[in-house]
């Protein structure tokens, strides 16, 4: 079963949060080259579609900020059509408490329609812990999704685990790979050719403080992934 991100916001996420008063904007496209091609649970086939996210996040307090996701999807076939939203508060421990490692926990509710996700109304628990040692880094997001309304509504917590690792290739360069998976409920967990298995070659470019750009290609290992998606996230901080 595919995980809450169900490709519309490909992305491992980092433990900073956004400042205080600032606003940042984010544009996630993800393109399906080579993904499923059957109606499963009422969704339609995602190959060959499109999917933009706009995202935007707004800083509160060093600790505290809220997201909000409107999810689209452009495809032939009745595929073109909003989608759904989320919204996303996330709290980090702050820089004052001088931890080794950055943690942060996000929590992501929200509905999407069914001929674009089984599972109509959703939550997502996001532990984030990452850790930048001279040029490399990592981040882990553990991550649990429940489903209130579809196939997954009785199956309790799924484990849809997501983790990168990048290197500084340059000053203003970075590349790594990102892995995202979901592999059923705790302790019962689904036949692997049912699970999500993925993973990404992604590059980050910083060339300023107020931008942020990744980018990467995806293949799936198993039947239940798609083989060939390609990402772009472009954010502005206001």
């Amino acid at each position: 079963m595919a995980s809450a991100q169900d490709n519309y916001e490909i992305q491992v996420y980092g433990s900073d949060l956004v400042a205080p008063g600032r606003t940042m904007i984010e544009l996630h496209s993800n393109y399906t080259a080579n993904g499923l091609t059957t109606v499963m649970d009422g969704q339609l086939p995602d190959n060959h579609e499109e999917h933009e996210t706009i995202e935007i996040t707004h800083g509160w307090t060093p600790w505290f900020e809220t997201g909000f996701y409107i999810f689209n999807s452009i495809g032939s076939d009745g595929r073109t059509a909003y989608v759904g939203s989320h919204i996303r508060p996330r709290v980090a421990a702050p820089e004052s408490w001088k931890w080794p490692v950055g943690v942060s926990l996000s929590t992501e509710f929200g509905f999407q329609k069914q001929a674009f996700s089984a599972n109509t109304a959703t939550l997502e628990i996001r532990p984030i812990v990452d850790k930048k040692i001279n040029k490399v880094y990592i981040s882990l997001n553990p991550t649990l999704d429940q489903s209130f309304k579809g196939p997954d509504q009785n199956r309790g917590l799924i484990f849809s685990p997501n983790a990168k690792g990048s290197y500084d290739v340059t000053k203003v360069v970075a590349l790594g790979l990102e892995y995202y998976g979901s592999v059923g409920p705790f302790f019962n967990y689904d036949p692997i050719q049912k699970q999500v298995h993925q993973l990404f070659i992604a590059t980050d470019l910083n060339t300023d403080p107020d931008w942020e750009f990744n980018g990467g290609v995806g293949t799936g290992f198993t039947q239940a992934t798609e083989k060939l998606i390609f990402k772009i996230i472009i954010g502005r901080r206001f």
